[in-house]
């Protein structure tokens, strides 16, 4: 008799910050009923994935069993949680869950890439439930830095699991929902078999500060300034936007919304009832005519991002409005970790014009939106699972996670990505290995990371390429002279002639002394005239460029 076994299994999310995707299952072994809990984004960058638009998980392993995947549910509208829902969407073919909020923005992506957007199911938060299969699944309310963020209650034939989410201990959020720690009490009173827990800030030894802290040092600020203020955070953050547009307002000036994100997440608040009594904004054209200190911009484009307000501004205009000498900038945020070089050039971009730059070095403008350890600790106690699986962190994160669930007397264990976790007993157990990886955007297509696309167009851009052609007669016997084609190289190398003359000419003396072997087999001719172009670059400008070699034959 097969015994049917409950699973966990991260395909994205875990030993890494972002890309989220969560896989649950319950059943025979490799006949389970599954569910999947987000699925997310991360975002690429010049130096490893330059041209890459978007980075998504790989969901091969899920895609290949579809027909047994229930339900997809979102726990909050992050893009690492929810921005690739559109684009498996196809692929996956089950109905989505959220809540209202991130509904709104998840069928927004639907709609963009030609999906229905009813096919994003709005779900109540606790004690409503949806049925999916062997599972039923409720939104617990909890805190967090976007509107409308939930754990989920997963209740299996095996017990109740509490897949937090990302979340904080605010009982003064803003907007949005304070925890109620009375409410988690009561859903975790029959017993939890296991707590998988957001990780990030475990390495963060004091209390979370709550966004209400931020209000008061923000509004100071903003009534000082003498020229025009901006002020950039995440678009998601709407308690903070609505902190900063309110700052702005009891300041006396009139604000200014810029940045796509900025506007959609502001409209979707406004529409699904989670934003009220947001100030009046007016347009970049009518911020145009009035003095510069009677204006405040809220912006995107705090993590440095190229094609936001915030870079353009920075390098000069934006929607006709410029920043001068005395105007201040304001980073109400954090600065995720390998965004620091975009933000540190926009910051540099902006002082020299004369901009007075404040971040969040003193602490005083912004607050996390993930857990510190001591609130991770009280989210222990206040749920007391059996076994606790550390989730949404890098490698370091979770194993310190597991470290501080082993010192409370959890059952904790260390699950990365593609790492299947057996949780039906009483402790948690590796079941298998699921091989795992990432997906690339690439314009509108997907590529595989190992498919060699990237790494070829990185080859090109640190070696320069070259192309060579060379056209042959009816008798094997080249017809004039190869010529080449250069892009990303030196003019000009070591002995002071044309690089191109020198390839040129080396790649004709190779032909003129080639055998009649090597002319008549297309292969051997082409990695030779490869090897001699690379070799005489090497020697010409110290770089072996990537070579494609053209070869016509005249028939």
């Amino acid at each position: 008799m097969t015994t049917n076994r409950l699973i966990y299994l991260p395909l994205g999310g875990a030993g890494e910050i972002g890309m989220n995707a969560y896989v649950y299952g319950y059943g025979a072994p490799n006949k389970e009923r599954l569910i999947l809990v987000d699925l997310g984004v991360t975002f690429p960058d010049m130096d490893t994935t330059p041209g890459v638009d978007l980075i998504l998980p790989d969901m091969t392993w899920l895609m290949e069993r579809a027909d047994r995947l229930e339900a997809v549910f979102i726990t909050h509208a992050h893009e690492d949680h929810v921005g690739a829902i559109a684009h498996f969407y196809k692929s996956l073919g089950a109905p989505v869950y959220a809540r209202a909020f991130t509904t709104n923005i998840a069928r927004r992506k639907m709609k963009e890439h030609g999906h229905p957007p009813e096919s994003v199911r709005t779900v109540s938060a606790w004690p409503e439930q949806v049925k999916a299969g062997p599972f039923t699944v409720g939104f617990l309310p909890i805190s967090h830095s976007i509107p409308e963020s939930a754990a989920l209650v997963i209740d299996s034939p095996k017990g109740r699991l509490i897949h937090s989410g990302d979340f904080k201990l605010d009982a003064t959020p803003m907007v949005g929902e304070a925890f109620d720690p009375d409410l988690w009490a009561e859903v975790c009173k029959g017993g939890v078999r296991a707590l998988i827990c957001d990780s990030t800030n475990v390495f963060s030894p004091n209390p979370g500060r709550s966004e209400k802290d931020v209000g008061p040092a923000i509004e100071q600020l903003v009534s000082d300034a003498a020229g025009m203020v901006v002020a950039t955070t995440f678009a998601s953050n709407v308690a903070r936007v609505k902190t900063l547009a309110e700052a702005g307002q009891r300041a006396g000036r009139s604000v200014v919304l810029l940045g796509r994100a900025m506007q959609r997440m502001v409209e979707a608040s406004v529409e699904t009832g989670v934003l009220t009594d947001f100030p009046t904004t007016i347009s970049p054209e009518e911020a145009r005519d009035l003095p510069r200190e009677t204006v405040m911009l809220l912006v995107t484009g705090s993590q440095g991002e190229r094609r936001a307000a915030s870079a353009q501004l920075a390098r000069g205009k934006y929607r006709g409005l410029t920043l001068k000498e005395g105007d201040l900038f304001l980073f109400s945020s954090k600065t995720i970790p390998g965004n620091e070089r975009g933000v540190i050039r926009i910051m540099n971009q902006l002082s020299e014009k004369g901009v007075d730059v404040v971040d969040d070095s003193n602490g005083l403008y912004h607050v996390s939106g993930h857990a510190n350890r001591p609130d991770i600790e009280r989210m222990h106690n206040v749920v007391r699972p059996q076994m606790l699986i550390p989730m949404h962190g890098e490698h370091r994160h979770l194993r310190e996670h597991a470290k501080l669930a082993d010192s409370n007397g959890l059952q904790g264990i260390v699950a990365v990505n593609g790492m299947m976790i057996d949780l039906t007993g009483n402790a948690p157990k590796v079941a298998e290995y699921i091989e795992t990886g990432r997906t690339y955007l690439d314009g509108s297509v997907k590529i595989g990371a190992l498919d060699g696309v990237v790494r070829d167009r990185i080859r090109m851009a640190l070696n320069g390429h070259v192309v060579v052609t060379v056209i042959l007669d009816e008798e094997d016997e080249p017809l004039g002279e190869p010529w080449c084609d250069l892009m990303g190289l030196s003019e000009t190398g070591s002995s002071k002639a044309p690089l191109l003359e020198v390839l040129e000419a080396d790649l004709d003396q190779f032909l003129k002394r080639a055998n009649a072997k090597t002319l008549k087999d297309d292969d051997k001719l082409e990695e030779a005239l490869r090897r001699v172009a690379r070799q005489t670059a090497q020697n010409e400008i110290g770089k072996k460029p990537e070579v494609s070699v053209v070869i016509s034959r005249m028939r």
